[in-house]
C-alpha cells in the first residue's frame, strides 16, 4: 500500500472513546495512518469531559478539530477499530478489523476517564507499529 491506510475509530455514540482515540491517532501516528471516528447515533457534542480530559494531557483540543460524526460522513476505510460497545457493534467494510473492548468512562471519575485514555494510547501506538512492520495485511 503506497499510502496511508484510513483508519476508523467506531462505537454507538461517537462522542467519547472513539472522539479520544480519533485525536489520540492524529497526534501519535499521523504519520503512519489517517484517523477518522463515527458511530450510528448521533450526538451534538463531544463528552465534555473527554474533551477536558485530552486538553489537559495532551494539550489537544478535539473541539476545534473534531465532532460527532454518523458512518457515512467518513471516507472508505482501510482498517476499523471499535471501541467496544457492550451492544451490537456498527458495522463498517474494511480489510482489517479490531475491538478493542474498553469500557466507557462517560459519567465516571477521573480516575476511571485516564486508565481508558491510556489505554487508547497504548493501543494506537500499538496499532502503528504493527501497519509499520506489515503484519496487518492491507492490499
Amino acid at each position: 500500500m503506497n499510502r496511508k491506510p484510513k483508519v476508523a475509530f467506531i462505537c454507538v455514540h461517537n462522542s467519547c472513546r472513539s472522539q479520544m482515540a480519533e485525536a489520540l491517532g492524529k497526534h501519535f501516528a499521523g504519520d503512519v495512518f489517517d484517523s477518522y471516528s463515527a458511530g450510528t447515533e448521533e450526538r451534538t457534542q463531544i463528552n465534555q469531559d473527554a474533551v477536558r480530559l485530552i486538553k489537559d494531557i495532551y494539550s489537544i483540543d478535539m473541539e476545534e478539530t473534531q465532532h460527532p460524526k454518523l458512518l457515512p460522513a467518513i471516507p472508505e476505510v482501510d482498517i476499523v477499530i471499535k471501541m467496544g460497545c457492550n451492544v451490537i457493534c456498527p458495522f463498517l467494510p474494511s480489510q482489517y478489523e479490531e475491538d478493542w473492548g474498553l469500557d466507557d468512562p462517560s459519567g465516571k471519575s477521573d480516575g476511571e476517564f485516564k486508565i481508558i485514555i491510556d489505554k487508547i494510547e497504548e493501543n494506537v501506538k500499538e496499532l502503528a507499529r504493527k501497519i509499520k512492520e506489515g503484519s496487518i495485511d492491507l492490499k
